[in-house]
């Protein structure tokens, strides 16, 4: 029987001397019944070959490259048949591939009829190196005290308990408020833990415990206090946010308890009083890149509330998809959201011969931001502007500067001629259309518009921008990128939102310090030069927070790798704050886990990289450094929701 797909693609890696970069050895392996001629192979690599030159081959011919789509030829004359294979070798790389996701995501052959077929890629090896699995990530973990409870709260005086309540419940007297607090955190738990048993009920419970709920404004936002007894729990909040994070504490002890009473144990007195660290606890997920159903986009905000954190920083456009939908426009959709051999966008990232889409319906978006709010979270929506515009520019070619040479410039991930030219009048038009509908669907004061990676000769051969900087006396890239932000920032205002963006948009003179929000992402002492710029911060370096990145330099750990080794250790140990004197320590916002999706190809791969990295995060986030403790998390974290 012929297998479903009937070709496959190896790859692996090999040392070349003289080059640190080395080169690829592709071998397209033909298990169909028929022979092939006159075809030519494509595959999606994030290890690129590089843009200023031709690549370095041996037997193959190079027909075509666009950010990561990559497509060769076999040499005149060549033919694949059945049970034979095409061996070939592609140098001239931009950077040596690291690990075994560095080589070809995806690949798909044409045929001379012009159809396209799957071929299966599986992962990179390595040619003439040591190729070892990754040691453990995490260590077995060991508590002090026995009680789940993630990320730790500011103070614990606790004595375990030898049981623990079947569920715990309002007491009499609770209000509509409160109850609802309750079903909502017993909603949560309910999703994320779907054969768990409940550890909330609205009524009375044989065996259970009551709460006792009190609103005591004094406490502070997002504060609680409980007070254990062994016939019941006082519970005591500042705000609403207070009552589910007191509520969600709850839960996770009662979890712990009962599904490792070896481990962890429920308390029968004691006090705890908390609050969190910061007020920014952020994760960001970048549906761009890889389209996330709603379903699992929702799924990821119930993780964040599990783990107390209250920010969704949503991003939502970049080169290879926009994928909000805008009334105004709705060609950014259908032309700006579509890869494949034959769309408007050319395959990337693990895409094949099938084409892919996906966007997000206002009213879908409408539901994901009403489900945050009623768990205490916030969505801050990013549409990544000048730069990484690529599907916008696609769906709407009137933003382009016509007199331009369509390949005067390359962002850092390859793609020609990217960015928003901040000359032409039409592009305020459409970003103003944009941003009505997006104050509409998003209540966040904040409007994060992006900033980052805008090549350093971008608009230098437009006409109109030399124009622009001419009339406005403007120096370079930066200096047009600057007078842009500056533009979007007074629309955003007229609009009664704030500007947000990463660390780029101080570039060239930046914009207005005065309620803007940057992240520091690059590396962490940005942060501290962005605060003494009078910018607030959060704080999301590479080197710690984005989990993308592989957790061990093992050459089968997955992952990317241009930010360095990021291991669980380290992103729980980092401190954000570290170099921050006094009188700037206010500007540190907060910190926020990225999730970059170039990797993403699986919900397993998921799981792998952002577990338990996000959860270390939200413990930096809520956690004084003095009461972090890398066994006792190392221990609790086990219990943590998948993905």
């Amino acid at each position: 029987m012929a297998p479903a797909v009937q070709f496959r693609l190896e790859n692996a890696w090999h040392p070349v001397e003289g080059d640190d970069c080395g080169a690829f050895v592709f071998t397209l392996v033909n298990l169909s019944d028929v022979a092939l001629s006159d075809f030519k192979l494509a595959y999606t690599s994030l290890t690129r070959v590089k843009d200023t030159e031709e690549p370095i081959l041996d037997n193959a011919v190079f027909l075509k490259r666009n950010a990561n789509f990559h497509q060769f030829a076999p040499p005149a004359g060549f033919v694949l048949q059945p049970g034979a294979s095409w061996t070939f070798r592609v140098g001239g790389l931009w950077r040596p591939a690291k690990h075994r996701t560095d080589g070809a995501k995806s690949a798909y052959i044409t045929l001379s009829t012009g159809q396209h077929a799957a071929v299966a890629v599986a992962d990179l090896m390595l040619g003439g190196g040591n190729s070892v699995p990754p040691p453990a990530l995490l260590p077995e973990g060991k508590v002090s005290q026995p009680f789940a409870m993630l990320p730790w709260p500011e103070t614990a005086e606790l004595v375990a308990g030898e049981g623990f309540p079947v569920a715990l419940y309002p007491a009499e007297g609770a209000s509509l408020v409160e109850l609802r607090a309750v079903e909502n955190v017993l909603r949560l738990f309910c999703r994320l833990f779907a054969v768990g048993h409940a550890p909330l009920s609205l009524a009375p419970v044989h065996q259970g415990r009551a709460i006792s709920l009190k609103a005591e404004e004094a406490l502070g936002a997002s504060a609680y206090r409980l007070d254990f007894a062994a016939d019941g729990i006082k519970l005591t909040y500042g705000d609403v946010a207070g009552l589910q994070y007191a509520l969600t504490l709850l839960s996770q002890m009662l979890h712990g308890a009962r599904t490792q009473p070896e481990t962890f144990r429920f308390p029968v007195s004691g006090t705890i009083i908390d609050k969190p660290r910061y007020d920014w606890r952020g994760c960001h997920l970048d549906v761009s890149r890889q389209f996330f159903p709603v379903a699992d986009v929702k799924r990821l905000i119930d993780i964040l509330a599990w783990f107390r954190m209250n920010t969704f920083h949503w991003h939502l456009s970049d080169d290879e998809a926009w994928r909000l939908e805008i009334k105004a426009f709705p060609q950014l959709t259908t032309l700006g959201v579509l890869r494949g051999p034959d769309e408007p966008l050319l395959p990337q990232l693990g895409n094949g011969a099938e084409p892919v889409g996906g966007f997000y319906a206002q009213d879908e978006v409408r539901d994901i931001v009403a489900h945050a709010a009623a768990l205490q979270v916030e969505v801050v929506p990013e549409i990544d502007v000048p730069g990484h515009s690529t599907a916008m520019l696609v769906a709407l070619p009137e933003l382009v500067d016509g007199q331009e040479a369509p390949d005067s410039y390359r962002s850092v991930q390859g793609y020609p001629n990217n960015a928003l030219n901040p000359a032409i009048e039409y592009t305020y038009e459409v970003l103003g259309k944009v941003f009505d509908e997006m104050v509409e669907l998003f209540p966040s004061k904040l409007i994060h518009i992006g900033g980052d990676e805008v090549a350093a000769d971008t608009w230098m051969a437009s006409p109109l921008a030399r124009k622009v900087m001419e009339q406005e006396g403007i120096e370079g890239t930066f200096g047009l990128q600057s007078y842009f932000m500056k533009r979007i920032q007074k629309m955003l205002a007229d609009r009664g939102r704030k500007l947000a963006g990463w660390d780029e948009v101080s570039h060239g003179g930046g914009v207005d310090p005065e309620g803007t929000l940057l992240m520091a992402w690059q590396k962490p002492e940005v942060g501290l030069e962005l605060a003494s710029q009078g910018y607030d911060v959060v704080m999301t370096p590479g080197q710690a927070y984005y989990l993308d990145m592989v957790q061990d330099e093992a050459f089968q750990e997955p992952g990317a790798s241009w930010a360095g080794t990021v291991p669980p250790h380290h992103t729980y140990t980092y401190e954000a704050v570290a170099e921050f004197p006094a009188e700037l320590a206010a500007r540190m916002r907060g910190v926020q886990a990225c999730i970059w999706c170039e990797h993403f190809l699986t919900r397993d791969y998921f799981n792998h990289l952002v577990f338990p990295r996000l959860p270390a995060i939200a413990e930096a986030a809520w956690t004084r450094k003095d009461n972090k403790d890398w066994l006792r998390f190392a221990a609790i974290v086990r219990l943590s929701p998948r993905y």
